[in-house]
């Protein structure tokens, strides 16, 4: 499966922004998805995850309460609702894709989409 994340660009503290990861060569819904950043310098770090069905959600704490993920099976989408973003979410951020439903190991990701960049400064 490809994912192709997109929706990244530059706004103001506190504002909100919306990302999404499209797949494309096989359906979501065998796939349970996370999301994940990077910063220079820093490793890649664990931001939300989302079972194959949605019914269970994970999230850093650094973003629980902010930040929530959905997917639209029908679709072949996941989103990543960002909500009171604050400068140090700045971080290009990723989709990703994994057989195993167990979403609360942060590892062991079978595919990788490319990284959207989110700039959060005034």
């Amino acid at each position: 499966v490809q994912l192709q994340a997109s929706g990244g660009g530059l706004v103001q503290p506190g504002d909100s922004m919306i990302l999404s990861c499209a797949a494309s060569g096989g359906a979501i819904s065998t796939y349970a998805l996370g999301w994940f950043r990077q910063t220079p310098g820093k490793l890649r770090e664990f931001v939300s995850s989302i079972t194959k069905s949605g019914s269970y959600t994970d999230f850093a704490d650094s973003v629980k309460g902010r930040f929530t993920i959905s997917r639209d099976n029908a679709k072949n989408t996941v989103y990543l609702q960002m909500n009171s973003l604050k400068p140090e979410d700045t971080a290009v951020y990723y989709c990703a894709a994994k057989f195993s439903d167990n979403i609360w190991s942060h590892f062991h990701y079978d595919y990788w989409g490319q990284g959207t960049l989110v700039t959060v400064s005034s």
